[in-house]
């Protein structure tokens, strides 16, 4: 048989002034602190799937391209993959996209489309597009 406790929701919750300057409370909030950043890990890595997904329905390609595409705008903004990731599912959503990341996007889409043609990527000065056969 199992047997399963219910803790109230803030059972770690500790007073400072019962436990102040002792190991325990180190780490406690040493703990806390890991926890808050895997959370923020978990939730960047959703947003990021999600993000890939969206771009693999939209410029027909697999999963590593697709991230590549992410973290290739990412770079030319100088900004964070969970961010970049962030707006673009927010675009999915009706947001639109700042201009430093449209550009990024153009130029992210003119490399995925020249490698999938298997030209080299800084000579696709070309609208993107594929081109027919």
């Amino acid at each position: 048989m199992q047997r399963t406790t219910m803790l109230p929701e803030n059972w770690w919750d500790l007073r400072a002034e019962a436990v102040a300057g002792t190991a325990a409370t180190r780490d406690v909030v040493a703990l806390r602190a890991e926890i808050e950043q895997l959370q923020r890990a978990l939730a960047g890595r959703m947003v990021i799937d999600q993000a890939c997904g969206m771009v693999m329905v939209l410029a027909p390609c697999r999963r590593g391209p697709a991230r590549n595409l992410l973290m290739d705008m990412a770079r030319q903004c100088n900004t964070k993959l969970p961010d970049v990731a962030a707006a673009v599912v927010a675009a999915w959503e009706g947001a639109p996209l700042s201009r430093p990341m449209q550009r990024a996007l153009r130029h992210a889409l003119r490399r995925l489309y020249a490698e999938d043609q298997g030209c080299d990527s800084r000579s696709a000065d070309e609208p993107s597009g594929r081109a027919g056969p």
